[in-house]
């Protein structure tokens, strides 16, 4: 207590210069806190958006189907995988693909279809729901069509236009029909947008002469399974298919996941550099003033180790009260940009990564960890920065200093 009481009397010796330094850090930890909340939940939407609208955390092919999406490769037995997926709860949804050609009056524009369950795809994902216009497929087959944002803008085409389709069949007859548009989907990625063109999988069946076999399984656990155990367990319920989890499928969408916390921890370091100076600087003038105090201390028995101890501890102690109102002030800012979050619509209309569409909305996600994080680097920069002052104080003559 004596310590204590003794080195917050000495941090306000200069009132304004502790002061200024006081406010330096809380500004800084402010900012941290922020920034790392902000591009903490920035990250997690994005990611959670790839995984959760159509992608999903991993995806079964038959081997070899990626390479060339060839219509004839196909799981061999997917009922089974589906059954065995469902006993382990985990969410999937069996897919076809199939490219063709969509027109409209005097419009027409290359497509890749899209056989899906619509009972399963909405019990797994997310899409269903993400409709800028019109509805998701019903239960049952019935020619209806929902196109990605921009290929129904190519063709002029809205809910309850006609379409002609038009396509290559798996018997080599060409397959063409009428399909009415009932949803467009809202921006969820580049080839989604440009070239989706969902229906029932029965209709998908019956276009491409396609009686059995699907493309692909796409498994959702949102979240509840790791990467690496969903891959073990994926790997071993369907040991005859690929998997392949959504950092494998987007490799540079991964990689700019990744890149991003790097840049976060550069961001980071320029700010605890500039407290750190900020606090030696404060530090070197504190003890430069107290010359003769250290050197009276020193004469009269304190040892080098105390006067080190006791600067470094007035340093904690400046930082410890200044990242207190720094994080009050960033929980506060945090907890803002999580309710009404961050527009910037007003930047970009559409902001597209390796394909992939993020929000224009940004919400923080304040976590223990990108709060307690820059507090904790914080004081130990503080304490870091202390010791070089610290230091010069222990090596003072005291015949000289007094």
């Amino acid at each position: 207590m004596s310590l204590l009481r003794v080195s917050w009397r000495n941090l306000w010796r200069n009132r304004r210069r502790t002061a200024i330094t006081m406010t330096a850090i809380a500004l800084n930890t402010l900012i941290l806190i922020t920034t790392y909340s902000l591009m903490g939940g920035f990250l997690k939407q994005t990611v959670r958006n790839v995984t959760q609208l159509a992608t999903g955390e991993a995806q079964l092919h038959a081997p070899g189907y990626l390479s060339d999406r060839s219509l004839y490769k196909r799981i061999a037995y997917p009922r089974t995988v589906l059954q065995a997926l469902g006993e382990h709860s985990i969410g999937a949804a069996p897919r076809t693909y199939g490219y063709g050609l969509v027109s409209r009056e005097t419009k027409s524009a290359g497509a890749l279809f899209q056989g899906v369950e619509p009972a399963m795809e909405t019990a797994a994902f997310e899409l269903a729901g993400h409709l800028a216009q019109g509805t998701f497929l019903a239960p049952a087959a019935h020619k209806g069509l929902v196109l990605g944002r921009k290929l129904a803008k190519s063709l002029n085409a809205e809910v309850g236009s006609e379409i002609v389709v038009l396509v290559q069949a798996a018997d080599g007859s060409l397959g063409n029909d009428l399909f009415t548009v009932v949803g467009i989907l809202g921006a969820v990625g580049e080839a989604i947008d440009r070239n989706a063109a969902m229906m029932h999988l029965d209709d998908f069946r019956q276009l491409f002469a396609m009686p059995e076999g699907i493309h692909e399984i796409a498994v959702n656990t949102r979240g509840r399974i790791p990467l690496d155990a969903l891959v073990e367990t994926l790997s071993r319920l369907a040991p005859g298919d690929e998997v392949r989890t959504w950092r494998r499928l987007l490799p540079t969408f991964s990689d700019m996941i990744e890149l991003s916390g790097v840049s976060m921890s550069i961001f980071g370091a320029v700010f605890l550099i500039a407290a750190g100076l900020g606090i030696m600087n404060t530090m070197l003038m504190a003890t430069y003033e107290r010359a003769r105090e250290f050197g009276l201390q020193k004469a009269l028995g304190a040892t080098p180790w105390r006067i080190v101890r006791d600067v470094t501890f007035e340093a904690w102690l400046l930082a410890c009260v200044a990242t207190m109102f720094g994080t009050l002030a960033g929980l506060a800012a945090s907890y803002v940009l999580q309710t009404t979050g961050l527009n910037t619509a007003s930047l970009a209309e559409e902001t597209t990564i390796s394909g992939v569409v993020f929000d224009p909305v940004w919400r923080a996600d304040p976590t223990l960890r990108t709060v307690v994080g820059p507090v904790l680097m914080m004081w130990a920069v503080c304490v870091l920065a202390a010791l070089y002052p610290a230091a010069m104080s222990a090596r003072l003559d005291p015949v000289k200093s007094m």
